[in-house]
């Protein structure tokens, strides 16, 4: 809790480092538009799994898609980059860190709309409350529901394979 409030106040840097030594965890910059909670989640999630996360408020995430050419088809509210690539939507730590580790020719990798499930989108998340989670009938307790989808990796052309499946 006290992570999240951090990276939404942008306090981080008074924080002790929590994973590794700061040089060596990877540097993301997040796009979104203002106020995003699911955004927010989504790079306290990533802080969590050992990544610098920075965020960037812009009213126009439109030319923020087209500078680093998300395809329309392929976009989701927020907008990440990483050493070079973008990464749209809620995507998994693991799946941008084997980006990372592979370094395809790329633009990035996308998670388009908004899965129920995925990192950010799970019950911390206020929007997200009725939709991604369900009553269990018989103790009445809270469980996640979950969209399986796909990580897309987009090539330089703006064509797409599976990268991961969720």
């Amino acid at each position: 809790m006290l992570l999240r409030l951090c990276l939404a106040l942008g306090l981080c840097a008074a924080l002790p480092a929590l994973a590794a030594d700061p040089v060596d965890r990877p540097e993301i910059e997040i796009f979104m538009p203002s106020p995003c909670l699911a955004c927010i989640d989504w790079g306290a999630y990533l802080a969590d799994n050992g990544f610098r996360v920075s965020y960037k408020e812009t009213a126009d995430m439109a030319a923020v898609k087209k500078r680093w050419r998300v395809p329309a088809a392929l976009q989701s509210t927020h907008t990440a980059v990483v050493a070079g690539y973008f990464v749209e939507g809620h995507a998994h730590a693991e799946d941008i860190q084997e980006l990372l580790r592979e370094r395809p020719k790329a633009r990035g990798i996308t998670v388009p709309g908004w899965p129920r499930g995925a990192p950010g989108r799970e019950l911390s998340n206020p929007t997200c409350e009725t939709a991604c989670t369900t009553l269990d009938n018989t103790t009445g307790e809270r469980e996640v529901r979950r969209d399986l989808y796909e990580t897309l990796l987009v090539k330089p052309d703006g064509s797409t394979r599976t990268w991961a499946r969720h």
